[in-house]
């Protein structure tokens, strides 16, 4: 196996984590998002704390996926391959941000919530970091994978390391990703609209689509750039 098809295969691999651990983590963390009364009632702990631990597993891959590429995306342009890890750090860190807020509701729970002795305003407090969450959840996973389409979909539509349709499909998705955003921020359409999934379907399709391309067939191989060199 080449250099190049490591490099690939490895970034493939982790798109395909943030999906495998995105997509389950969400109806794990229901029981604390949907009602901050959890932290009054007997929870289902073990639960959300397994969405939490998805979610830390879709952080470090999100940061994996711009890491594994790095040694072949950087012929291309190294301010667009820095741009793209930097904006990957910053989606973890919303990401690991939420998940501190929703851990916090159980330990709460745990610690002073699920009886008739709870203290006044426990709920408020619960809420308040759902609220945490909830922003964090818009403006990471809502907002930067569009920025790491602009950088990343440049970069391969640029050098046609990957047929040119698929990160052309970022590039159109990432606006309506952040028209998504926009509208769902200031209330103007309900999170789990039809409208809002089909906002956000381009994006899903392109990170999902290359995921697949680099793990089971890698960078085309007449555009794999030599090092040092720059692209035609």
């Amino acid at each position: 196996m080449s250099h190049e098809r490591r490099v690939a295969l490895l970034g493939g691999i982790a798109y395909l984590i943030t999906f495998a651990a995105s997509i389950p983590a969400l109806p794990l963390l229901g029981p604390v998002t949907d009602d901050a009364d959890y932290v009054l009632g007997p929870g289902k702990d073990a639960q959300v704390v397994l969405g939490g631990v998805l979610e830390v597993v879709t952080a470090f891959a999100c940061v994996a996926t711009a890491v594994a590429l790095y040694p072949v995306i950087r012929r291309v342009s190294r301010t667009a391959t820095l741009g793209l890890v930097c904006s990957r750090l910053i989606e973890a860190g919303f990401i690991l941000t939420g998940v501190v807020s929703i851990l916090s509701v159980v330990t709460l729970r745990q610690d002073l919530g699920g009886g008739p002795g709870a203290p006044a305003g426990l709920t408020a407090v619960a809420q308040a970091l759902v609220d945490v969450r909830e922003w964090t959840f818009l403006l990471g996973p809502g907002i930067m994978p569009a920025v790491n389409a602009l950088f990343l979909g440049t970069m391969l539509y640029r050098a046609g390391l990957v047929p040119r349709p698929l990160p052309a499909l970022g590039l159109v998705g990432a606006p309506l990703l952040v028209v998504r955003t926009l509208v769902v921020a200031f209330g103007g359409i309900d999170d789990g609209s039809a409208v809002v999934r089909l906002l956000t379907l381009p994006i899903a399709a392109w990170e999902l689509g290359l995921g697949l391309r680099l793990t089971f067939k890698g960078f085309r191989p007449p555009a794999v750039l030599a090092p040092g060199t720059a692209p035609a």
